[in-house]
């Protein structure tokens, strides 16, 4: 059985498969357990135009279980459901049933088969793929598998399987299945990525929480956790884990009581007034929504970016904070640079430009009596005070002309 690195209980032999086949036979239930020998995914399969073309995306080539008779074509079964699909591996086995097919509303009808959910021969959200030949393992694999066939899990550590699960599915020895609480509902990828639907969970007797979500709040407190990768991961695939936000490779949390482990890329939090700074992240226990990844990307295509706060919006980086916009604008009462307790004020430019024109027209105006004020003998010029004078006209002439220059044509401020 190639499960490499898969969490296996046989239980019972394989041939329980065709035993619990024909119990649903005789139950009056039209189910059948078949093993997938191919499925059409794109155009590249060479049944694509055969079996409907894109109307055909999903549909399986099987197998008889208990009748492997090999074919040129092997008979096809379409999804059952055409809204939410799981897509089976080669070599694992799913349940089909018959229904009717496009001629329902004919004089005579017919059946297709459909497949349901793939059976979960390893209980495991990586694959449930079983070999056609369990008996005949590569020699590598003997051992494996009469352990695993005895009833013991399968731990697989050399890396090999002998498991065809498609053209490009590579079976993985890392991939863990996540850990269940009590009343969790589990959707789970094949690749460590995953849907939770959970809650607080605490020990009834003793209080203590029952995972890194539950230190605080009651029992039943809703969260939702939806994850992709597992971050720190072992060869010990068979082994459950649960989420850790700081490991996984992105993570959404949807949390009502919860405080979340994040160790947030920085808390500076010091522009804030005393007293006043938000709480830090792995210490909020309110309604919130935790993003985290290696990078975060908000794009609006269309319309807007907004952001909205009750409170604050605090942007604190480990780094820098950049803006780079053809028009920047800040509609405030109050804008404090430098530090959250300066107290010198910006001077105006406008404002501050006209207060020196005018200053330099009165200087100029003084300037220009004075440099034409006469001396003794009469006649003459009042001397230093009109060389001075007119050798200071020219500098004001030229600091009036510059007053311009002082204002900014793109920073404005009210």
């Amino acid at each position: 059985m190639a499960t490499k690195g898969i969490s296996a209980f046989l239980g019972k032999s394989i041939d329980n498969i065709g035993d619990l086949t024909q119990g649903i036979r005789n139950s009056g239930v039209n189910l059948k357990a078949v093993r997938v020998t191919g499925i059409l995914l794109n155009d590249k399969n060479p049944r694509f135009e055969e079996l409907g073309g894109w109307n055909g995306l999903g549909t399986i080539e099987y197998q008889e279980i208990d009748n492997p008779i090999v074919f040129s074509k092997y008979p096809t079964a379409k999804p059952l459901i055409s809204n939410s699909k799981q897509f089976p591996l080669i070599n694992e086995i799913v349940y089909l049933i018959l229904a009717p097919n496009t001629s329902i509303g004919g004089f005579t009808q017919s059946q297709n088969a459909y497949y349901v959910n793939v059976v979960s021969l390893w209980n495991h959200p990586h694959h449930n793929g079983f070999p056609s030949n369990p008996q005949t393992p590569p020699p590598a694999q003997q051992k494996d598998y009469q352990q695993t066939q005895a009833g013991s899990v399968r731990r697989v550590t050399d890396q090999s399987t002998e498991i065809n699960l498609g053209n490009t599915f590579i079976e993985r020895s890392n991939i863990h299945p996540l850990l269940p609480f009590e009343g969790d509902i589990l959707q789970e990828g094949r690749w460590g990525n995953s849907i939770r639907f959970s809650s607080t969970i605490k020990n009834t007797q003793t209080g203590q929480s029952q995972n890194n979500w539950s230190l605080t709040g009651t029992s039943g407190d809703p969260i939702t956790i939806i994850r992709n990768g597992q971050g720190n991961q072992t060869e010990e695939g068979w082994i459950p884990i649960t989420e850790e936000i700081n490991n996984n490779d992105a993570s959404i949390y949807l949390t009502s009581t919860q405080s979340i482990p994040l160790i947030a890329s920085s808390i500076n939090y010091f522009s804030y007034p005393s007293g006043s700074s938000p709480t830090v992240p792995n210490q909020y226990t309110g309604k919130q929504v935790v993003l985290n990844s290696g990078r975060l990307m908000f794009n609006a295509s269309e319309d807007h970016l907004l952001l909205s706060s009750a409170k604050s919006i605090g942007l604190s980086s480990a780094g820098t904070v950049n803006i780079d916009t053809p028009i920047f604008t800040v509609q405030t009462d109050k804008i404090y640079l430098g530090s959250k307790n300066a107290t010198e004020p910006l001077m105006l430019g406008n404002s501050t430009v006209d207060l020196l024109r005018q200053l330099i027209e009165g200087i100029q105006g003084l300037v220009q009596i004075l440099s034409i004020q006469v001396g003794t003998p009469p006649g003459t010029p009042l001397e230093p005070t009109s060389t001075t004078a007119k050798n200071l006209l020219p500098t004001l002439s030229q600091l009036a002309n510059n007053l311009d220059t002082l204002t900014s044509k793109d920073n404005f401020t009210s």
